[in-house]
């Protein structure tokens, strides 16, 4: 068992540098891994840093970056 933290969904935007609204779109298209805890999202920062690295977070096409930025 993990001695892991577990994080809210605005302390990912933060360390990701992105918007709530930017991690919400990626928990619906691109599966961030998140997990429901009541009505609340939590998140292992060891998840989503192995997600960024696994290059599903990157852009499949340019409608994806222009939504982005």
């Amino acid at each position: 068992m993990s001695n892991e933290p577990w994080v809210t969904l605005q302390q990912v935007a933060e360390y990701l540098q992105v918007s709530d609204d930017t991690i919400h779109r990626w928990m619906a298209a691109k599966h961030l891994p998140a997990h429901r805890v009541g009505r609340y999202w939590r998140f292992r920062l060891s998840e989503v840093d192995a997600w960024v690295t696994s290059g599903d977070a990157a852009p499949k096409d340019a409608d994806d970056q222009a939504q982005e930025q």
